[in-house]
């Protein structure tokens, strides 16, 4: 059963000096109980990707698509009454940093059973004993002492469980986890993960995991959605994207992973940052930093397309055996490309 279905979306944010395109026409879809990695650098689109989807773009971003549907039911149109019911209980998300997503002046035990009160009608017993049992659940010892603590008293990792606790207590159907080990050591990062395949797999809920780490997308995810600058360059399942990229973007990212490196060298990098408001490239996005752009690359923007048992948005994708050819009459020159 298709559970998320994003299509064309954008999110822009106006400002004096022009507008940030911060998602620009991006289309995902997410079957019932699939994991979907979403990877970029910063300032790629990804958690504002999500963001739209739970409502939280604020004034002066303007949200639009040609539809933004959670298990068929259309997110752009309800009322926020009706998406304060689903968000949160249907639908939940953890954030990067625990330590300003818990509200400092309030206890743990506090802000996990306003959640089971408002979205499951929980006395205040029965929530208190439903908050133990999910805070034991995501590993949290002497579950029923760490009600009355406050979040500036646990560490990064216990903070982290507690923001899991709060986002499955309900049970939701779709689990968005935001960079959820970036504050943390990589010892915790390891826990925190283990945790998450755990309940995702007991749970049998999608699962969006949005990451800087490779690594992480190829023991987690079933598929990958690479973005930058806003757009969606390539989507494929994750065994295949791993093994033959088909966007320049992508095989530039793995060849820049430690864990591919031989140390004959130094680690592969890419030059150049993301483009803002004011250097926007008018062709491909990615053509001032991609070794195989062309005049047409620069002058024409791709779309993306369906390539390879997945989706691309690249004028020569990496498997195209005529892409040398293409690129010569383009008026390119012949790269060698190393993985």
């Amino acid at each position: 059963m298709m559970l998320l279905d994003i299509r064309d979306l954008h999110v822009e944010f106006p400002s004096q000096g022009g507008t940030l395109h911060a998602v620009d026409g991006v289309s995902l879809r997410l079957e019932e109980g699939e994991v979907l990695g979403i990877v970029g650098e910063s300032g790629s689109g990804k958690s504002v990707t999500m963001m739209a989807l739970m409502g939280l773009i604020g004034w002066p971003g303007r949200v639009r698509a040609e539809h933004l549907r959670f298990a068929g039911r259309d997110l752009l149109g309800i009322s926020d009454r009706a998406r304060r019911g689903l968000v949160g209980k249907d639908i939940a998300m953890i954030f990067q940093e625990p330590t300003t997503s818990l509200n400092p002046c309030f206890t743990i035990g506090w802000q996990l059973m306003e959640t089971l009160r408002l979205h499951l009608r929980l006395d205040k017993r029965a929530a208190k004993k439903r908050a133990i049992d999910l805070l034991e659940q995501v590993g949290i010892p002497a579950a029923s002492t760490r009600l009355s603590s406050y979040p500036h008293q646990l560490s990064g990792g216990m903070n982290q469980r507690v923001m899991i606790a709060m986002a499955i207590a309900c049970n939701p159907r779709l689990l968005i986890a935001d960079e959820p080990t970036t504050a943390l050591d990589v010892t915790i990062q390891a826990q925190i993960l283990d945790l998450l395949r755990t309940l995702q797999k007991e749970r049998g809920m999608g699962l969006v995991l949005i990451t800087h780490n490779m690594g992480v997308v190829s023991e987690m995810a079933q598929r990958v959605a690479v973005m930058y600058a806003g757009q969606l360059m390539e989507e494929r399942g994750v065994d295949e994207l791993f093994a033959m990229p088909q966007h320049p973007y992508t095989a530039a990212l793995l060849a820049a992973l430690p864990e591919r490196s031989t140390g004959e060298q130094r680690l592969a990098t890419i030059a150049g940052v993301v483009p803002g408001v004011h250097d926007r490239p008018a062709g491909c996005l990615f053509a001032p930093r991609c070794a195989y752009a062309t005049p047409h690359s620069h002058a024409v923007r791709p779309e993306l397309r369906e390539w390879l048992g997945g989706q691309v948005r690249c004028h020569y994708p990496l498997g195209d055996r005529e892409r040398d050819a293409h690129r010569m009459r383009d008026g390119g020159q012949v790269v060698e490309f190393v993985r």
